[in-house]
């Protein structure tokens, strides 16, 4: 496959780029059916789309920038090579994008938005999760159409075939590999019903935020465990970032998870975001940063009505107070 559509001029446009606004533009779509369920108005996803867009491109350069992949190493592209030629910084269709600053730039942007329009930073993370995984599922595809992000040689009845245009400096001579991208695609997929089914299922016990913890639980095992195939890790100080980051993200969200639950300490992690300055724009005050919005504290009812927690918790200790007695 040609990685360009069709080009005019210096622009081209390209599968990639093709890709990923389609994820994007499904997982708003689904954000939109699943933004009620939270109390929220589902229009809104429309509007959180171009900052988690930008955010997440953005992000996801840094990290590239800052993380490049051992090939482009050896072949001189460095990051120090990027400080010192600027306009290859914003090149995005040469060299890439990580997925891990895309994440995390992406949630940047999303918790800017939320702080700005006073809305549930917890739902809105709860809500787009699932539509997340998707997206990145779908971005995938445009690794196929690049021929890259290929894992280790193979046999295998589905091996890919790779041009020696594309092949990494030692595999010269090797046509076959592993589909990595496809690999993800499928895990990918399958985070996304899974946090679908999970946010239905239990919705009774989940507290905000947990849909989203559990996405930064699935998706970095499985990323993780894929890393191990891949030719052309990112090394930094002799680690591979990619994988590390990963394996240390999910157990930090799965201890998390575990902890909100067992001491009850989500709707005090949530009143301390809204004490976090931010601020939204050239010349804008910073945000009030002393009240806390009742959204950051409630969870979804199975008829899509609020459940205020901190009443439940003093109705619980009231509860145990007249027991005691």
């Amino acid at each position: 496959m040609n990685p360009i559509i069709f080009q005019i001029g210096p622009f081209a446009l390209r599968w990639y780029a093709v890709f990923i606004i389609t994820g994007a533009l499904f997982a708003t779509w689904l954000s939109t059916r699943r933004a009620a369920e939270y109390g929220e108005n589902g229009d809104s996803a429309w509007d959180i789309l171009p900052w988690a867009l930008i955010g997440g491109i953005i992000g996801a350069r840094i990290w590239h920038i800052l993380t490049p992949p051992a090939s482009m190493v050896a072949a001189g592209i460095t990051t120090q090579f990027y400080l010192t030629h600027p306009l290859d910084m914003l090149a995005i269709w040469n060299g890439g994008l990580g997925i891990p600053g895309a994440v995390i730039g992406g949630f940047l942007a999303v918790l800017i938005y939320t702080r700005r329009h006073d809305v549930s930073l917890l739902a809105w993370a709860d809500i787009v999760a699932p539509g997340l995984a998707l997206a990145q599922g779908m971005g995938r595809l445009g690794n196929y159409a690049n021929q890259e992000l290929y894992g280790a040689p193979t046999n295998l009845p589905w091996k890919l075939f790779i041009d020696q245009a594309h092949r990494l400096p030692g595999y010269e001579s090797v046509a076959y590999y592993h589909p990595l991208f496809l690999y993800e695609l499928i895990y990918d997929v399958l985070n996304m019903l899974i946090l679908l089914w999970v946010s239905k299922r239990f919705r009774h016990w989940l507290k905000l935020g947990d849909v989203f913890l559990m996405y930064l639980i699935i998706y970095p095992l499985g990323r993780f465990l894929l890393e191990f195939l891949r030719l052309d890790p990112s090394p930094v100080a002799g680690l591979n970032i990619n994988q590390t980051l990963m394996g240390v993200t999910a157990v930090c969200s799965l201890i998390a998870l575990i902890l909100r639950h067992s001491l009850n300490w989500g709707t005090k992690v949530s009143a301390i975001l809204r004490y976090i300055p931010i601020p939204v724009a050239e010349g804008v005050d910073l945000i009030e940063s002393s009240r806390v919005s009742s959204s950051d504290v409630h969870s979804p009812s199975p008829e899509g009505e609020v459940i205020d927690l901190e009443d439940e918790d003093e109705a619980d200790d009231s509860h145990e107070e007249d027991s005691a007695g």
